[in-house]
């Protein structure tokens, strides 16, 4: 009987070291937020943490929106990706076997919840949902929790009337990212738009962390030109996942990774994190069974 264990334990271990070889390369997905270079140079560093720990190459991508992310998760030809909450939700409506859920980037408290912020220019005298009464809302992408799902819930909800351009606003425009819906509103090309953040520390900042944080440090908005118009409930932050058929030695170096990440680089906890955080910590799916619900009420 003793022999019959070690052979098994011999085979299971060879097996485990043949799953392993099969990754021949690891890549990940950036969702959109700010520009492809920003993105990837705020990513370069866990980048290189990551092919040091895992001894395969691995790469950065940066689709051009959110599905770009989502399909190539679903495709297998992506392997990581930090979601959105309605991100995720899509994916898993999709195929609930194609990914693993695993971390959550933290604020500085220790909560992980964020919110949709709605903002616009302090000249443009706006200063409530009322105020944008036939006035042109800016949104990010449809797949995105805080930069459409969450605000065309609630927004209605405070207007008693749908998300339909000329029902209530003037229009209601998709950017194609955070970072465009940033521009919009700053440069006077839309009268407000919705983004997210942490909504914690100063607004001078951008708050701690978020699409604001990032496009305060990159110059590209100064808060005081800016005012808040609208904030969302809170939203459970989104998940770190990856692709289920992955070794399962390679998920754990990469778990591993996340975990250690602020304590070992804390500048590059920033980057990744879009700002301030306090790491990453182990979650899971059961934290989007409210969000999976909601999508799936609105079709996936």
């Amino acid at each position: 009987m003793k022999h019959l264990i070690a052979i098994l334990a011999a085979t299971t271990a060879l097996a485990g070291a043949a799953q392993a070889q099969d990754l021949k390369q690891f890549n990940i997905g950036l969702l959109g937020g700010e520009n492809a270079q920003d993105r990837m140079t705020s990513n370069e560093c866990f980048r290189a943490y990551a092919e040091e720990a895992l001894g395969v190459p691995v790469k950065l991508f940066t689709p051009a929106d959110y599905d770009g992310v989502i399909q190539g998760l679903l495709g297998g030809t992506i392997d990581m990706a930090w979601l959105g909450a309605s991100a995720y939700a899509k994916v898993y409506l999709t195929d609930p076997e194609a990914v693993d859920v695993k971390m959550v980037k933290t604020n500085l408290d220790g909560s992980y919840s964020y919110f949709s912020i709605g903002f616009a220019r302090k000249d443009r005298g706006v200063t409530s949902l009322a105020d944008m009464k036939d006035k042109v809302f800016a949104f990010g992408d449809p797949n995105s929790a805080s930069g459409y799902l969450i605000p065309s819930v609630e927004i209605p909800q405070e207007t008693g009337a749908s998300m339909e351009s000329g029902d209530y606003f003037g229009e209601v425009r998709f950017t194609g990212g955070h970072e465009q819906t940033i521009v919009a509103v700053a440069n006077g090309d839309v009268d407000a738009g919705v983004t997210w953040a942490d909504g914690q520390g100063d607004w001078e900042d951008g708050y701690n962390s978020g699409a604001l944080r990032k496009a305060v440090d990159a110059g590209l908005i100064d808060m005081n030109d800016l005012v808040e118009i609208w904030r969302s409930k809170p939203i459970a932050e989104g998940p770190i996942v990856l692709r289920r058929a992955l070794p399962e030695d390679a998920k754990a170096k990469i778990v591993d990774l996340l975990a250690g990440l602020h304590a070992k680089d804390p500048a590059c906890a920033y980057g990744v994190a879009a700002g301030e955080t306090a790491g990453f910590t182990p979650i899971t799916h059961e934290a989007y069974d409210t969000i999976i619900e909601l999508r799936r009420q609105q079709g996936g």
